[in-house]
């Protein structure tokens, strides 16, 4: 089970046994709460980082700007080990609409997997969901989120 929404640092040590990956770390105090958690009971967590690449102010996420900054810090933290990004789009009713957003995305994705920045393996990339996973995937997602496809 991957957690793949906003997770408060209060419902960590709720979840830190159950989730196989976290798709949402957006802030260091995030970060900081899940290496507390992970060390507690001995695991290494796997993250992605989650980058709001359309700058959606109803979405959370790092900007593009800050993301290396921000995975150079959660790199030196012994119990995450991040993986790669993740971005939930604005919904498009036309999912070609977004094929931009995932297209920036995948962008920075690469970039950072040139920089080979320690401690950080560029992995995965998680955008897309149900409406719009075809598109995300010919824009280089390896992981879609398809819930509601599936249980609606």
């Amino acid at each position: 089970w991957h957690l793949i929404g906003h997770l408060q640092t209060n419902k960590v040590k709720y979840i830190i046994e159950k989730a196989a990956m976290i798709q949402s770390l957006d802030s260091w105090r995030l970060a900081e709460e899940i290496q507390k958690r992970a060390a507690a009971c001995g695991r290494v967590m796997p993250v992605l980082a989650q980058v709001n690449i359309a700058d959606d102010e109803k979405k959370f996420g790092l900007s593009a700007y800050e993301t290396e900054g921000f995975l150079r810090r959660v790199a030196t933290l012994p119990n995450l080990r991040v993986e790669g990004l993740m971005t939930i789009g604005p919904y498009c009713q036309n999912a070609e609409e977004i094929r931009p957003v995932f297209a920036q995305l995948k962008a920075l994705f690469e970039e950072l997997k040139r920089k080979d920045i320690p401690g950080v393996a560029m992995r995965r990339l998680s955008m897309g969901m149900s409406h719009d996973y075809a598109v995300a995937v010919e824009e280089g997602a390896n992981i879609v989120r398809v819930g509601s496809a599936i249980f609606y």
